[in-house]
């Protein structure tokens, strides 16, 4: 992969984690339409691209972040403590899929076109579902906090898209948009920071550093920048839509983009 190429899929993962579409949908169909493989530093490359995203979630809420820590610090029941254990909840269904189907997951993040076809239109459904089957608007509580981490551990699937899931379900048990969206935003930090160390980890024991030449610093380097940059603005403008309430959009793009993966995973399209 060159400087060029590692621009371009850092763009589309700061891009498409936070737009309702799918990050690791638009990797796997970025990296067949450039024809790029890098095995073992894929798993580096994820790392870096993920980990820049994370920080680009940390900026556009810093504010946020910052009074949840100072409140944390009070040792009293608050607004951000319950905040706090209800991201930790949401966190329960992702990682106990991630401990014990991890490597069946890592399987599917590999050419399956087909398959993120197929999982384009369920994030279709589900944007298209969150603006007419909307519950009684009330708070987040430890159920709701659970059923969007259900939806946030569906979206291990490439092609679910993590943010339209989680605005989506959330949206459905009746969470306002604005709440919706930045625990949507805020709940994957943690999620994406301990995906990324796991990452890292697996990729220095695996002894992949000694084929890190493959991707150089300035390749790395690039792509953390554009995903970060990308990811700024997609985190901003999709807090926005989510007020707006403008998914449909969206779910028509994720039924256009599905349609012609399985087109071209069933051989029917392109090369």
């Amino acid at each position: 992969m060159d400087l060029i190429e590692s621009i371009v899929l850092g763009i589309i993962q700061g891009l498409t984690e936070f737009l309702p579409v799918s990050s690791s949908g638009h990797l796997e169909l970025g990296k067949e339409l450039l024809g790029i493989q890098f095995k073992e530093n894929a798993v580096l490359y994820s790392a870096v691209v993920h980990a820049a995203t994370a920080l680009s979630t940390i900026v556009v809420y810093y504010k946020d972040i910052l009074k949840i820590i100072t409140d944390l610090f009070k040792f009293e029941w608050n607004d951000s403590t319950k905040f706090v254990v209800f991201i930790l909840i949401s966190m329960v269904p992702a990682g106990l899929v991630y401990v014990f189907l991890g490597d069946y997951l890592d399987a599917l993040f590999s050419g399956k076109i087909l398959l993120v076809g197929f999982m384009l239109l369920i994030t279709a459904g589900l944007l298209m579902a969150s603006s007419r089957l909307q519950s009684k608007p009330g708070e987040i509580t430890p159920l709701k906090a659970f059923l969007v981490g259900l939806a946030q551990a569906f979206a291990l699937l490439p092609g679910v898209s993590r943010s339209g899931s989680t605005i989506s379900t959330a949206l459905m048990l009746g969470i306002n948009r604005e709440t919706a969206a930045r625990f949507s935003f805020l709940m994957v930090i943690p999620v994406i920071l301990g995906g990324t160390a796991l990452e890292l980890k697996d990729y220095f024991e695996a002894g992949s550093a000694a084929q890190s030449v493959e991707l150089g610093t300035d390749v790395l380097v690039a792509g953390f920048l554009a995903a970060f940059i990308s990811g700024l603005v997609a985190c901003t403008w999709m807090i926005r839509i989510v007020k707006k309430a403008k998914l449909d959009y969206f779910a028509l793009y994720c039924l256009i983009v599905g349609i012609i993966a399985i087109l071209a995973g069933m051989g029917l399209i392109g090369g």
